[in-house]
């Protein structure tokens, strides 16, 4: 169930450190902060439905995520993994005005929902931050080109080593990290079967590249890792 949940953040103190955020003035934050909601969600609940209308965009406070595509036969590609201080806006704000992706919850997360039509008077008001968001948006987008890449030319060893760059360079930042995510939900990050997933860990662990103990994972050889990224 969602649920109403009050936090010690503002606008003003949160969205504010992160760019293209940094480029609004008190006031336009001050008019962000008073049209958001702030809701809690538990680990597997849907923040966004694929195909719903659009009506806020999505500032994510705390917590970890995974955006996706639904695909056939329950076949779903994890497009990208968003945690505390990330921002989502999604291609439809432009368009249609729907969300073309689902989110959902992998841990305990919370979410701010800011007003879109109040964001698009702010930026309609505020070029630079215009300017600034567009970018933000670009890269999202040149990262998204990359995410093609990986999929559709490089063999498997490959699309694991940059899952696990991923995560190590994106989400945890750390060495060793432990994985919120399942199995499962790395073959959809890469687009191959759980039992291939598997089967590349264990060759990479047998090669002594990374160690796994349940869901913790060090790599041992980041040049190795790298390596099987750049030859795909």
């Amino acid at each position: 169930m969602f649920s109403q949940h009050q936090v010690d953040c503002t606008c003003i103190h949160c969205l504010a450190k992160n760019p293209p955020f940094s480029y609004l003035t008190h006031d336009e934050l001050e008019i962000l902060d008073q049209n958001k909601n702030i809701v809690n969600y538990n680990p597997g609940e849907i923040i966004v439905k694929q195909g719903s209308s659009m009506t806020h965009l999505l500032s994510f406070y705390s917590g970890l995520a995974k955006i996706y595509l639904e695909g056939i036969n329950g076949h779903n590609l994890i497009l990208q993994l968003i945690k505390g201080g990330d921002f989502f806006i999604g291609p439809g704000v432009y368009t249609d005005f729907k969300h073309h992706s689902t989110i959902s919850a992998i841990t305990r997360s919370t979410a701010c929902f800011v007003n879109l039509q109040v964001y698009l008077d702010i930026m309609n008001r505020n070029p630079v931050f215009a300017n600034q968001n567009h970018k933000a948006e670009n890269i999202k987008k040149i990262n998204a080109l990359k995410k093609i890449v990986s999929l559709t030319q490089k063999q498997m060893p490959g699309r694991i080593a940059d899952a696990l760059l991923y995560l190590h360079d994106n989400i945890y930042g750390t060495n060793p990290f432990k994985i919120d995510i399942s199995r499962r939900e790395l073959a959809d990050m890469t687009a191959l079967s759980k039992e291939s997933v598997i089967r590349i860990l264990k060759q990479f662990r047998d090669d002594e590249i990374i160690e796994v103990k349940g869901s913790r994972i060090e790599i041992l050889d980041l040049a190795a890792v790298r390596h099987y990224s750049e030859v795909g």
